[in-house]
């Protein structure tokens, strides 16, 4: 009988990276942000205001759906050719 151990390596470390930088990249922002508040009309502040985690996280969401989108697709197919050759 064989026994499959499911180590915590590095690899699966970088999976999961990954997998939540998709998660960012497919968030569509009228379809699902603008419904639970998080829209581009809902950050808007004051001139000289500290932006707020709210504002700042949606910074992030644009940043990451602006410059994520092709090395996503580059980083994708890497893994997914080595889970083909390695399983």
């Amino acid at each position: 009988r064989r026994i499959h151990n499911m180590a915590f390596t590095l690899y699966s470390l970088i999976q999961a990276a990954i997998l939540c930088v998709n998660a960012v990249a497919v968030l569509h922002e009228e379809r699902f942000l603008s419904k639970i508040g998080w829209g581009v009309d809902q950050s808007v502040g004051g001139f000289g205001d500290e932006p707020g985690i709210k504002v700042q996280l949606m910074t992030l969401v644009r940043s990451v759906r602006t410059v994520m989108r092709v090395p996503l697709i580059a980083v994708n197919s890497v893994c997914i050719v080595l889970l083909l050759l390695f399983g």
